[in-house]
C-alpha cells in the first residue's frame, strides 16, 4: 500500500471556488504531501518560464476507460510488446524528460519529485517492452484510489506508447478505477479517444474516483499482457 507522507504546509485553493482561467497558483513546493494534496484537489504542477505553477483547467481532458478502440493495426502492434508495470520507472521518467523532445517541460526538480512519489507507492509507470528486451515506450503518472493522473508518455518504436496506454486502461478497468486524467486535450490525445469535461464535471468524477480502491496491479510490478 502507498505510504502517506507528512501533510503539505501550504493551503491550496478550493477547486470548487476558483476564478476563471486554468492557472491557479505559483510557487509552493514539490514535497510528496503537497503533490498529493494538489491531485486530490484537481490541481497539478507544470512549470512556466522557470517558475513552479499549478493548474486546474476549466476544460479538463479525460480518457474514457472503455477506449481507445483497438484498430486492426494496433492489435497487431500489441502482439509485438510485453506490458509491464513499475519495472523501469526511472527510465520511463528519464525518457519522458528528454530535453530534446518538443515541448520538454520535466525539469530535474520535477523528476526528483515524482521519483520520491514512486518510492512511496504513489507514482507508477506502464511500459511496453519489445521481444529483444528493449524499452520501446511507456508512460507515468500518479494513482490515488481510482484516479490515475497521467503525466507524460514517450515512444521509441511505432505504437509503443499507444500499447502502453491500452495496457493502462485495461489495468484501470479491471482494478475498479474510474478516472484517467490527461489534463489538456491535444489533437494526439483526441485521436486516442480523450474527451473534455467541465471543471465541475471533473470535480464530481474525481470525488467518486477518490472513494475507489487502488488497482492491485500497481503494487506488484508484474507483466500485464
Amino acid at each position: 500500500m502507498p505510504v502517506e507522507p507528512p501533510p503539505s504546509r501550504w493551503v491550496l485553493p478550493d477547486p470548487a471556488h476558483l476564478e476563471p482561467g486554468d492557472l491557479v497558483g505559483v510557487g509552493a513546493d514539490l514535497e510528496p504531501g503537497t503533490l498529493l494534496a494538489a491531485y486530490r484537489s484537481a490541481i497539478f504542477p507544470m512549470p512556466v518560464e522557470g517558475q513552479l505553477a499549478w493548474w486546474c483547467p476549466e476544460r479538463r481532458a479525460v480518457m474514457p476507460l472503455d477506449g481507445p478502440r483497438m484498430s486492426r493495426s494496433l492489435r497487431r502492434s500489441r502482439r509485438r510488446f510485453e506490458l509491464r508495470i513499475n519495472t523501469a520507472f526511472d527510465e520511463v521518467l528519464a525518457r519522458c524528460a528528454d530535453p530534446g523532445r518538443d515541448g520538454a517541460w520535466i525539469s530535474g526538480e520535477i523528476g526528483a519529485a515524482y521519483r520520491r512519489l514512486h518510492a512511496l507507492g504513489w507514482a507508477h509507470s506502464v511500459e511496453a517492452w519489445d521481444h529483444d528486451g528493449r524499452l520501446a515506450g511507456g508512460l507515468y503518472g500518479v494513482a490515488i484510489g481510482g484516479l490515475f493522473a497521467g503525466e507524460s508518455m514517450f515512444h521509441h518504436q511505432n505504437d509503443a506508447s499507444k500499447v502502453a496506454l491500452v495496457g493502462l486502461l485495461e489495468t484501470l478497468r479491471s482494478g475498479g478505477a474510474s478516472l484517467l486524467d490527461v489534463q489538456w486535450l491535444t489533437p494526439h490525445l483526441a485521436s486516442l479517444g480523450a474527451i473534455e469535461v467541465s471543471r465541475s464535471e471533473y470535480l464530481a468524477l474525481l470525488a467518486a474516483a477518490l472513494r475507489s480502491p487502488l488497482p492491485a496491479a500497481f503494487s506488484n510490478g508484474e507483466p500485464v499482457g
